[in-house]
């Protein structure tokens, strides 16, 4: 008995358009995958108060950079003397709140009439160049010694760590006040301040290194022993090769964060040699020097001490605040 023509058991199934792979939604869609910086740059971005004092930070080296424009667009020059501006009874500004006025934006300086808005944006310039300098270099030494007692060990970690325990007990302050002082004050052909910066940017480099060195020290001593450090060896690498292609990479993060974090305590140790004598020799503008100013003249004219002090405190919270943001962003076990 015939049943009629056989049924298909399979049926052909269309090839999905493009309009069927939208109508899947997201949930079915291939998954992108994401490098290290993005996930960093990603963390980061949700950090506002990361992201505020990176603006911060970005407006303080623009207004560093560019603080001659500024002088001759907003102040007035750094050298120049306004008497008008001063009571020559007792020696401080005419107008209120520290002879601030559209001229003068921040006030003038007392006893000399001084434009502070341009000795403040030069005493940025300053800061900032010591502070980056002597972190840059800082961090190079810190590299260099703490991957060399790191990696090769032996006599090599035993010699760069007693030298670094002989520099962190070392008074860094009290050397460095001995051996700004004796040093003179223009050499190589510069001026007093560029001549002064090289010498602060040499001296405070030299004692911050052992903070990173001993830091990337103890990183390497933990990478070294890890599989793709073995993996590598096995493979015939030699050990210039694991250093640059296969700690260093691994070093980065570490590396940057603390000298994001290096710079503002560089700006406070420039500020304290300024403000005791011995740092930016004067009349060449520095937050610290402008601080030493005003310690006679605080009580009757009290804005030209808060305008420098409120400087350095913003300029090295903005440091702080980017550099804590920054390592929680590079922390590969934050969530």
């Amino acid at each position: 008995m015939s049943l009629g023509p056989k049924a298909s058991i399979s049926e052909e199934t269309p090839a999905p358009t493009a309009d069927a792979a939208e109508e899947r939604g997201p949930a079915e869609k291939a998954i992108a995958g994401r490098s290290l910086k993005q996930i960093a740059w990603r963390r980061l971005k949700k950090d506002r108060v990361a992201i505020g004092g990176g603006v911060v930070v970005i407006f303080l080296i623009v207004v560093a950079i560019l603080a001659p424009v500024l002088t001759k667009l907003f102040g007035h020059p750094i050298d120049e003397y306004h008497i008008d501006q001063i009571d020559v009874t007792f020696g401080t500004p005419l107008k209120p709140w520290g002879g601030i006025s559209s001229d003068f934006l921040l006030g003038v300086e007392p006893t000399s009439g001084r434009d502070v808005f341009s000795r403040i944006v030069y005493g940025a310039q300053t800061s900032l160049t010591v502070a980056f300098l002597s972190a840059f270099f800082s961090t190079f030494l810190g590299v260099l010694f703490g991957t060399a007692a790191g990696f090769l060990g032996g006599w090599i970690d035993s010699v760069v760590s007693r030298v670094m325990d002989f520099l962190l007990a070392f008074p860094q302050l009290l050397f460095s006040i001995a051996l700004v002082s004796v040093l003179p004050q223009s050499f190589l052909g510069m001026d007093s301040r560029w001549s002064r910066i090289l010498v602060l940017v040499v001296v405070i480099g030299f004692f911050g290194w052992p903070y990173i060195g001993r830091i990337v020290r103890g990183q390497t001593l933990s990478l070294r022993e890890r599989e793709f450090v073995e993996a590598a060896r096995s493979m015939g690498a030699r050990s210039p090769r694991i250093l640059f292609r296969e700690l260093l990479p691994n070093l980065a993060a570490p590396i940057l964060v603390y000298a994001t974090l290096i710079i503002p305590q560089n700006i406070l140790t420039e500020a304290a040699l300024s403000f005791l004598g011995v740092g930016i020799p004067p009349p060449n503008p520095s937050w610290g020097g402008m601080l030493s100013d005003a310690v006679s003249t605080y009580s009757i004219d009290p804005m030209y001490m808060i305008i420098p002090g409120a400087t350095i405190f913003i300029t090295v919270l903005a440091f702080n605040l980017f550099g804590d943001g920054l390592r929680d962003a590079l922390d590969p076990k934050a969530r």
